[in-house]
């Protein structure tokens, strides 16, 4: 990289944990309800629901109201998508899907181009628009479809993914240029590929790929079916057929974050089965947090949200516990070792690798 690059990638960081400041966090709320609080995490990653953190949690915002699926808890990070048969979407379709948000602000961790967008969000949003699942985060994004050797193998459309860890992805135009959503205080924009990617991805036609949840109908359809023989197995049932969440995930949470204790109140303040701040509990409207049904109804609405905001289980778990802000920081889970152990837990339960 040129010396006029690492400057510019200095400032985007610096403009990043500017960004997380928490008195920039401010209160807002949906008047539809569709709206799911939580907080988005300080630079200390504090959490959105406070489990067994033990640390002092602020939750003053909630998240952006935008459009997501829940996923199955199969525990695969990065491998969303659509395999592209005949007559699907095309390179020359991803390119003329992005080039519609040529001049949109570069906003950290923004998904709605009517508010921002940051690179990741970018991604996602044109894939989306496609029918196609992409993970939240570059870093797993950079992990989606097949890989492509190196930039002359490169076709429009193909993902590039930049940095080691991956902090930076584009989407590929052709002849050596590329769109992305740089850095703070710039739009949306067609730019050289001015670095060496360090990962180059070619979703349509890849493999790995899996059928979005958007495009086969309800996210209800996700849900991989009632448990039983749990405490309160009713309500995760009642809560996973309207929210579309797996019922063994709202289960498992239960039981990681109170032992199925819906008196439980956490020395962060976290209260009742689910472990919901007084704030976020709020924001969901959830008026007791000690009440079972309302709690398991909330925590379904929370975890939903953070699934289809992050397209992973662990990611939205690790969100859960450490806060949406922590998971878009580290680009991933959180260097937490609570965190990490919270997300180990949980999955294991779920029986995923």
């Amino acid at each position: 990289m040129s010396v006029s690059d690492v400057t510019a990638r200095i400032s985007q960081i610096q403009a990043q944990l500017a960004q997380l400041s928490p008195q920039l966090a401010s209160s807002a709320a949906a008047a539809n309800g569709r709206a799911f609080a939580t907080a988005l995490g300080d630079a200390s990653g504090t959490g959105v629901a406070g489990g067994d953190t033990g640390s002092s949690i602020t939750q003053s915002s909630l998240l952006d109201d935008t459009v997501g699926v829940a996923q199955s808890a199969d525990g695969a990070v990065g491998t969303a998508g659509t395999t592209v048969t005949a007559g699907g979407p095309t390179g020359a379709d991803v390119v003329e899907g992005a080039r519609k948000y040529l001049g949109v602000p570069y906003v950290w961790g923004g998904t709605d181009p009517a508010k921002g967008l940051d690179c990741s969000g970018l991604v996602q949003l044109v894939y989306r628009n496609l029918g196609i699942d992409l993970p939240r985060v570059s870093r797993d994004q950079a992990r989606v479809g097949d890989a492509v050797p190196s930039l002359a193998e490169a076709q429009p459309g193909d993902l590039l993914a930049f940095n080691s860890p991956v902090s930076h992805i584009a989407i590929y135009i052709g002849d050596g240029q590329m769109i992305e959503a740089p850095r703070p205080g710039r739009d949306v924009t067609v730019s050289p590929v001015y670095d060496t990617p360090t990962a180059i991805r070619r979703v349509l036609g890849s493999s790995d790929a899996a059928p979005s949840a958007a495009a086969v109908g309800s996210v209800g359809s996700v849900s991989s079916g009632p448990v039983s023989g749990v405490p309160y197995a009713a309500l995760f049932n009642e809560a996973a057929a309207t929210h579309g969440v797996d019922a063994r995930l709202l289960a498992a949470v239960a039981r990681q974050e109170s032992g199925f204790d819906p008196g439980a109140v956490s020395p962060a303040g976290a209260q009742g089965l689910m472990q919901l701040m007084p704030a976020t509990a709020s924001g969901l409207g959830v008026g007791n947090s000690f009440d079972p049904a309302q709690a398991v109804d909330g925590a379904a609405k929370l975890l939903g949200d953070l699934l289809g905001r992050f397209g992973s289980t662990p990611l939205a778990l690790a969100a859960y516990n450490a806060g949406p802000g922590a998971v878009l920081r580290y680009d991933g889970i959180p260097p937490y070792p609570e965190t990490q152990r919270y997300v180990t837990s949980i999955m294991s339960m779920l029986g995923a690798n």
